[in-house]
């Protein structure tokens, strides 16, 4: 525990008992709130007679108590301490375990003492009613009394006009970093080492103690995961109350989510789900937001950290679950609030390479993430002319005014914290060559990769905040939520992300797949004083369904590097080549052992996780030729397409005679109708419309 010199006795206390006084109150931290309160009770400078204190278990109430204890004798009050779990839940037993401990303390038979401490008063909760009505009633009136547990205090002690003027509620949170750092002093450790151990307690004093005790040398875990032992200790103290397996599920499930909504619980607990949701809603380490409940910073991290210990293959399991469930929300182009959706995926990251900034980020409450509105614009632009020059800002407001749609933000009551611009290139205008980096990008893709007729290219064009502009994590947040929703749901060819901070996001966008392609130094990036970056990846030859596969193997294991072969697509099909691909597939349909050769078997016509590829291939375009129907002039198409080559007529001739229609108008209809699905499944290939068949 390092270097310790024994505190010095005051003289009321003689003995080990001073010595441990002292060192008592020498690990004590914080608190001052609680301690304030308590003192005003004592000295009559506050009518409140009862202080009820709650927290999760090791945040620090027994060892408040202590200090309560510690601070009424020094004015002179025999304090009288009595823990729970050392009774039976019963009026009579409590009566006579005060009595007792009171006859102890110096008081005589008839006296009540003047300051009493009950610590584990969750264990009493059937006595709830009786210790209101009963036990604190007959108390003498200038007495203190304070009871901690784990559990909010009943709403009877709210409701009550009584103990609503005579008692005080304090919830204990966890301890702010100057604390903790403080704590960690008293407990020996030495200055250099605690920054890190102060981040992987997150406040929470046990856990802080407990890190600091399980030093070896002077390694300390950079991870809770790191220190096993202490995970399981802490996880058996602080989680220690699980009925079964669907409450274990659902506690998993809200400390995995940033937001576990009752919807999301349904889809890991099934049936059990309302049950399940209202014993979380009580638990002590876990709070209720604006959206669903969320766990206590520390106890999520450790009950995760244990979750994967014990046991790995249900840990990832749980990790598909709760990943599908918000892939699915993503999809639905009916959901209110896809960006929740996004913002769960980003934070599922676990081990990425900025795993750090996003723990901060869901620590310090998320904001919700929207495209800007017309009202935004003023101060968006405000701040890239402050952070990159009147031209970056001339050129953002051009491309504000040309694709409204563009702009993302996260606003709070003081105004935009944070915003990200995401662009599509041709603008079709002049912009294409006004803005340096648009040129750049559209010149790369021109050399390395074209776009084909219909395609455009995703820039994510400018990003900051209203504080350390890119270096900022809420800009990430923003970021990677409007990036998580523009891959999602609107078709792109290529996509790059433009940075000035390459140092400080250039790991993550390898991690993600992408590769650094381009960089323009200032002024020619007309972009502030620093170089920009472009990191990008052509989407044909890697489809976001690949990228959100290979976030689902990377986000558990922090894997990086460019995607793996068995992700990639071949090289992206020219229009005409596409064409004459079709046109060969669809006179081999009826043999479909014959499509395993087509050229179309890499395209976007197939899901990225189909596993019989020529399958897909022919039900593609079987799908493809009745989906005309629907369309002005479809069911001509349909009709001779059907024929020709669903049926599987001998001959074109022998199709012309089936359909009553003379050779020449046949053949002409036929070119039609290939022309027409052609143009169909061109849309597929680019993303204009939904792929036809599913895995």
């Amino acid at each position: 525990m390092g270097s310790f010199e024994p505190p010095v006795a005051d003289g009321r206390e003689h003995g080990l008992s001073a010595l441990l006084a002292d060192a008592r109150r020498h690990g004590f931290v914080g608190r001052t709130d609680e301690l304030a309160a308590f003192a005003d009770s004592l000295a009559g400078r506050s009518l409140a007679r009862v202080h009820l204190v709650h927290g999760p278990g090791g945040i620090g109430k027994s060892t408040l108590l202590d200090a309560f204890s510690r601070l009424a004798a020094a004015q002179g009050h025999r304090p009288v301490y009595l823990d729970a779990k050392d009774v039976e839940c019963t009026g009579t037993a409590v009566a006579a375990a005060i009595a007792e401990r009171s006859a102890q303390a110096g008081y005589g038979p008839e006296e009540a003492p003047d300051v009493l401490l009950v610590d584990s008063v969750e264990l009493l909760a059937p006595l709830d009613g009786w210790v209101r009505e009963h036990l604190l009633p007959a108390r003498p009136r200038t007495s203190v009394t304070v009871v901690a547990g784990r559990e909010l205090p009943s709403t009877a002690w709210r409701l009550d006009p009584g103990w609503r003027r005579l008692a005080r509620i304090h919830g204990l949170t966890e301890l702010d970093v100057a604390e903790s750092a403080d704590l960690l002093a008293r407990l020996g450790v030495p200055e250099p080492q605690r920054p890190s151990i102060v981040r992987v307690g997150r406040g929470h004093p046990l856990v802080l103690a407990m890190l600091a005790e399980a030093r070896s040398g002077h390694a300390f875990p950079v991870e809770l995961a790191d220190a096993p032992d202490v995970v399981a200790q802490v996880c058996r103290l602080l989680v220690d109350d699980v009925p079964d397996a669907a409450h274990r599920a659902g506690l998993a499930t809200c400390a995995h989510a940033t937001r576990m909504t009752a919807d999301l619980l349904r889809t890991t607990v099934g049936s059990r789900a309302e049950e399940v949701w209202d014993w979380l809603e009580s638990r002590p380490y876990v709070r209720r937001g604006v959206v669903g409940l969320f766990v206590h910073d520390v106890v999520r991290e450790v009950f995760e950290a244990e979750f994967a210990q014990r046991s790995p293959d249900a840990y990832v399991a749980l990790h598909v679950a709760v990943r599908g469930y918000f892939l699915h929300r993503l999809a639905d182009r009916g959901e209110p609030h896809p960006d929740r959706a996004a913002a769960e995926l980003l934070f599922l990251h676990r081990r990425g390479p900025l795993a750090e900034m996003m723990a901060r980020l869901r620590e310090g409450g998320l904001l919700p993430v929207a495209r800007a509105g017309p009202e935004d614009r003023t101060g968006i632009l405000t701040l890239i002319e402050e952070a990159e020059g009147p031209q970056a800002a001339a050129l953002a407001g051009r491309y504000a005014a040309e694709q409204p749609s563009c702009l993302y933000r996260a606003r709070s009551d003081d105004g935009v914290e944070a915003f990200a611009m995401q662009v599509y290139l041709p603008t079709g205008g002049t912009l294409d060559v006004d803005d340096p980096v648009a040129a750049a990008v559209l010149a790369l893709v021109e050399a390395r990769a074209p776009l084909r007729p219909g395609e455009r290219v995703n820039v994510n064009r400018f990003a900051g905040s209203s504080r350390a502009y890119q270096r900022d994590p809420t800009v990430f947040l923003v970021n990677g939520v409007s990036c998580v929703l523009e891959w999602g749901q609107r078709p792109a060819a290529w996509t790059f992300i433009i940075t000035s901070e390459p140092e400080q996001y250039g790991a993550y966008f390898e991690y993600l797949g992408m590769t650094r392609m381009l960089e323009l130094s200032p002024p020619s990036s007309g972009q502030g004083p620093r170089p920009v970056v472009g990191y990008g990846w052509d989407r044909r030859r890697f489809p976001v369904a690949a990228l959100f596969e290979l976030m689902a193997r990377r986000e558990l294991s922090g894997e990086q590097g460019p995607p793996p072969p068995e992700l990639l697509r071949p090289a992206p099909l020219s229009l005409a080549d596409f064409a004459a691909a079709v046109r060969a597939a669809l006179t081999e349909l009826g043999r479909p052992d014959r499509l395993a050769g087509s050229p179309l078997l890499g395209s976007a016509l197939l899901p990225v996780e189909s596993t019989d590829r020529v399958h897909s291939l022919s039900t593609s375009l079987s799908e493809a030729i009745r989906a005309l129907s629907d369309e002005p002039r479809g069911a001509e198409h349909r009709r001779v397409l059907d024929r020709t080559y669903l049926k599987g007529a001998p001959s074109q001739e022998a199709a012309a005679q089936v359909l009553g229609l003379p050779f020449s108008t046949y053949r002409r209809h036929l070119a039609q109708a290939q022309e027409r699905l052609v143009e169909v499944l061109w849309s597929v290939e680019i993303g204009e419309r939904p792929g036809l068949v599913t895995p």
